[in-house]
């Protein structure tokens, strides 16, 4: 019986940790405010996902921190 108050507040964390990050972008609008863009399914490789931009929509982030506006400027 002591155990049980033990799991109790473990359960709790992991309840809370499941409930994801409010931080990432969850639409097309937040996505693009971020510097981001929306990709089907998945991002090509040097990007990575950060949210979701609608059901099948990934919003997709450089890793490197290079925007897709940079690398044209630069060419």
């Amino acid at each position: 019986m002591r155990i049980l108050y033990l799991l109790f507040p473990l359960l709790l964390l992991l309840a809370h940790t499941a409930a994801g990050s409010a931080l990432a972008p969850s639409n097309k609008k937040q996505c693009k405010e971020e510097k981001g863009f929306c990709g089907f399914l998945k991002c090509p490789f040097p990007y990575v996902i950060v949210g979701k931009c609608s059901t099948f929509h990934f919003c997709c982030k450089n890793k490197f921190g290079i925007t897709k506006a940079a690398l044209i400027q630069d060419v």
